[in-house]
């Protein structure tokens, strides 16, 4: 839904909270839906995925990253739903393992989300679930295509990969292990090209990165509020 996203981001201002997001979703209508099912439907599935609400951390650094970075803008949304999401983590089994030129069907999706969610859709959900997946993962920028979906390298952006190694460092990993996260492995480089673009990052402010050999040491000291860093430091 990175269209819906991006016209509504266009329409409410970065420290929103989720009631001024419903607000013109449902009220003001900015998506240009055309019933008020259709507005609440999409207000829900947007919160469901995206959070829209400053308070949530791990939207209001998307939303942070989506205004600095137009060109990471539909990998950074994806790695937010993708945070939100466990039936979308559930299918990077099925796309992230996968060569580039190699076809990914919807039955390869249903099949990573019959794995690792045994029993808990039918088959008539499990589809919809996967078709769902693939138009996820093809906005991403890991697939091509309409019916035939043909692995591709998406493309990462310093923005982007200061987000994914954030998402690495919130999670828990530190370190160089952060580069070794599935966060990591949506950016789809080869790990010195994430470092190289962790380096770009730096170099905006957007973390702080140390290195020394193999010796890594990243911080998101400017980018966290003292309440997530403190909530950080607790749970370490």
């Amino acid at each position: 839904m990175t269209t819906e996203l991006a016209a509504l981001l266009s329409s409410v201002p970065a420290n929103a909270v989720r009631a001024d997001y419903a607000r013109a979703i449902i009220d003001d209508n900015v998506l240009g839906k055309k019933t008020g099912s259709n507005r609440r439907l999409t207000a829900q599935r947007l919160s469901e995925l995206y959070g829209l609400d400053a308070s949530i951390p791990v939207y209001r650094l998307l939303r942070y990253f989506w205004d600095i970075d137009p060109v990471g803008r539909l990998l950074s949304a994806f790695l937010c739903a993708f945070a939100r999401d466990p039936l979308l983590r559930i299918t990077a089994s099925a796309v992230l393992p996968t060569p580039a030129g190699a076809i990914v069907r919807t039955i390869d999706l249903e099949h990573a989300i019959a794995a690792g969610a045994p029993g808990r859709l039918n088959s008539s959900i499990q589809n919809k679930a996967a078709s769902n997946a693939g138009s996820s993962w093809t906005q991403s920028g890991h697939l091509t295509g309409r019916q035939k979906k043909t692995r591709v390298q998406a493309m990462s952006t310093p923005a982007s990969t200061a987000y994914a190694l954030l998402l690495g460092y919130v999670e828990g990993a530190r370190g160089a292990m952060l580069f070794e996260t599935v966060w990591a492995r949506i950016l789809d480089r080869p790990k010195d090209e994430i470092i190289n673009l962790a380096i770009a990052a730096s170099q905006r402010g957007w973390l702080q990165m140390l290195r020394a050999g193999d010796i890594v040491d990243i911080k998101f000291t400017d980018i966290l509020t003292p309440k997530e860093r403190n909530l950080l430091d607790e749970q370490g």
